[in-house]
């Protein structure tokens, strides 16, 4: 079973959102690395030197590579990163391999079979 790494960088008045989308359309689990901070195309606005921006949240999702599409665009369609610009981001990668997932394979084994 091969894997993506789904990286979402999102609001965290959306994280929950996000995360319930995804794990409706496959996601078995996800990590939450809180208050991240980025900088986009546009330089973020201050107020006497503090910042404006909101807070984001970087969501990890580890899941299967046949679902990982799917995912990755529920969670676009969530987080509204194509509707409102700076409103997040969200990408997959590769991952050569994983430990620790044994348990994750077999509810998953099902889930693609069902997809497929």
């Amino acid at each position: 079973m091969h894997f993506k790494l789904l990286i979402a960088l999102v609001e965290d008045d959306k994280t929950d959102a996000v995360m319930a989308a995804a794990r409706e359309a496959g996601a078995t689990g996800c990590t939450v690395i809180n208050q991240a901070r980025g900088e986009g195309f546009e330089k973020a606005k201050t107020f006497f030197g503090l910042s404006l921006e909101t807070q984001r949240d970087m969501l990890l999702f580890l899941v299967e590579e046949h679902l990982s599409r799917e995912i990755l665009e529920t969670i676009a369609v969530k987080g509204e990163f194509e509707a409102k610009p700076g409103t997040g981001i969200a990408f997959q990668i590769d991952v050569e391999d994983a430990v620790g997932v044994t348990r994750q394979m077999k509810q998953l084994e099902s889930a693609v079979e069902n997809k497929l």
